[in-house]
């Protein structure tokens, strides 16, 4: 993690000792940061503004709240460009040290920045992840259904994710602040005060050859017409991979941008 992925200074960031393990922002690293921000601003309707570090971060902002980060790239990193999300914690070297002992992989960090402290990891499967102690966005926190952005695991078995990022990040541990996990429709289920945060599915492969069956987190980006976004995606040079309805009856429409990047959209629900 650099300095360009961490999570943006904007007014009302609350303490992330309110609420911890929920998802709390997510960046992508792209290789072209102009194209990124044309394919994103006319598919999604983002704006953007440029970040405290200048022109190699931008924040990307709808209706007046931050949605995302993207950042450039170092042309040296031979990466594949992915979005990342990433979770809060109350103590990111106590969070770092449990994803080693349960045999995930801290790449990066954990790393000191003005606003609190960052890593960036994979779990056991190879599903990327970063973990954040520090100020956090209150949109981001508020749930399913209003914030800019959900999340789903795909993963290889969702219950021994769950016990995974569970142990990592304290979930349903009955501390206060803390998310709930339940069960619903062969997932299992990270909820806070009600509204559903992500959701981890099984059935991930990590040697598949579609990266669509391959262990990864999904991020979803609410739109008013899936299908409208989807056609604008592939008029800016994006390509619809699937389309399909969820059990809770929302279209969602998983695209590839330019740059090779998997994101979905999904219908309010």
């Amino acid at each position: 993690m650099d300095n360009e992925t961490r999570p943006p200074t904007v007014p009302g960031m609350t303490s992330s000792d309110q609420k911890f393990g929920a998802p709390c922002w997510v960046s992508l690293m792209a290789r072209d940061l102009g194209a990124s921000q044309d394919f994103y601003g006319a598919v999604l309707g983002w704006e953007f503004r440029k970040g405290r570090l200048g022109d190699e971060f931008a924040v990307a902002v709808r209706d007046g709240a931050p949605v995302a980060g993207i950042g450039a790239l170092a042309p040296r990193l031979q990466v594949a460009v992915a979005w990342t999300p990433y979770f809060a914690t109350k103590d990111a070297d106590v969070a770092a040290a449990r994803i080693r002992e349960r045999s995930g992989t801290v790449a990066v960090g954990p790393l000191a920045f003005s606003l609190g402290r960052g890593a960036l990891a994979a779990d056991r499967d190879g599903a990327v992840f970063g973990i954040w102690e520090g100020a956090l966005i209150p949109d981001w926190q508020s749930g399913h259904k209003d914030a800019p952005a959900w999340l789903l695991l795909r993963t290889r078995n969702a219950f021994d994710a769950a016990i995974f990022y569970g142990e990592v990040l304290d979930w349903a541990n009955e501390r206060p602040g803390c998310c709930d996990v339940s069960y619903e429709n062969d997932e299992v289920v990270l909820v806070s005060l009600g509204r559903v945060l992500a959701r981890l599915s099984s059935g991930a492969t990590g040697a598949a050859p579609d990266p669509l069956l391959r262990p990864r987190w999904d991020v979803h980006f609410p739109v008013d017409d899936v299908d409208a976004t989807a056609e604008a995606a592939v008029e800016h040079g994006g390509t619809v991979l699937e389309r399909h309805t969820t059990f809770e009856g929302a279209r969602e429409a998983t695209v590839r941008d330019p740059d090779g990047a998997l994101f979905t959209i999904t219908t309010h629900v």
